[in-house]
């Protein structure tokens, strides 16, 4: 059954992206051979992602590598926003991002696109609210050797919350499956 799966590279002590957004210090992190980094990206069908991580920034901005999985990834995007653009692309436009303003709805559409494979999210604030709304089934994280000290915390919620995850067998120690 296909999952929605959050992936991102975090710093060591936890980042996603540094002060204001910016993700400059991991170009220097990115690049060669990853093996579950390549199994994601291949189970991917569709990509979920929040308004500020879809226009924020990329490490590898105007470069062929610009965009999801250095630019590999070529399929649907569905981004979740209360401020959708006032002139959408259509949802066959040929750059495949669609807008939807509620988390529900957003999930669903994504699930759709991706018909059997994997949904992934992107950004940490919609990561969120999938894991409070019991929607998410799995968490890939990778790391990288730095230290930011502050940014874009990988998972917070507002008063903390534990969730419980298990390894998934045969994977990286650092993908997990959410337990319900």
């Amino acid at each position: 059954m296909p999952a929605l799966i959050y992936s991102a590279t975090a710093s060591l002590d936890g980042f996603i992206a540094g002060p204001g957004g910016d993700m400059s210090w991991l170009t220097e992190h990115l690049g060669g051979e990853n093996e579950a980094a390549e199994r994601v990206l291949a189970r991917t069908g569709a990509i979920l992602v929040g308004r500020v991580t879809f226009g924020g920034d990329d490490p590898h901005r105007g470069t062929d590598k610009e965009g999801a999985f250095e630019g590999q990834y070529d399929g649907p995007v569905v981004v979740l926003t209360h401020r959708p653009p006032d002139d959408p692309p259509s949802a066959c436009s040929p750059d495949g991002v669609e807008f939807a303003t509620d988390l529900v709805t957003a999930v669903d559409r994504a699930k759709e696109l991706a018909g059997d494979r994997d949904v992934n999210v992107l950004g940490a604030d919609v990561a969120a609210q999938c894991l409070a709304a019991g929607l998410l089934d799995e968490v890939l994280m990778f790391f990288a050797p730095v230290l930011l000290g502050d940014g874009t915390p990988m998972f917070r919620h507002a008063g903390g919350t534990r969730v419980r995850l298990e390894r998934l067998p045969g994977e990286t120690e650092q993908w997990y499956r959410v337990v319900r």
